[in-house]
Formats: C-alpha cells, structure tokens, sequence
C-alpha cells in the first residue's frame, strides 16, 4: 500500500510557504519538492516525524 503524500494541501491549510517548511524541518526547499510532487523514492520516517511536528498533524 503506497503512502500518499498531501504536502502542498497542509502547507496550504497552515498557510506557510514550503521555504519556511524548509527552515524547521532542516531539509532543502529542492527535496520538500520531490516529497510533494510525489516523486519521492524513499524518506526517513524522522524527516516524516518533523514535516508533522512543523506543520501540526
């Protein structure tokens, strides 16, 4: 079962652009983009852990 990633719906929803995004979680603005657009091949589950921290899932 694929995970399914809603990046750009929550970084809407909290109304914080994905530079900001890029700043907490401490990943480049270039990978958030890869996770967003789905085309991402694998991620940590703690990079996963602080994309939820900053945008308070």
């Amino acid at each position: 079962m694929p995970i399914v990633v809603n990046l750009d719906i929550m970084v809407a929803r909290r109304k914080i652009s994905l530079t900001e995004l890029s700043e907490r979680v401490g990943i480049t603005i270039a990978n958030l983009s890869i996770l967003k657009s789905g085309k991402a091949k694998a991620v940590r589950f703690s990079t996963l852990e602080d994309i939820y921290i900053a945008l308070q899932c």
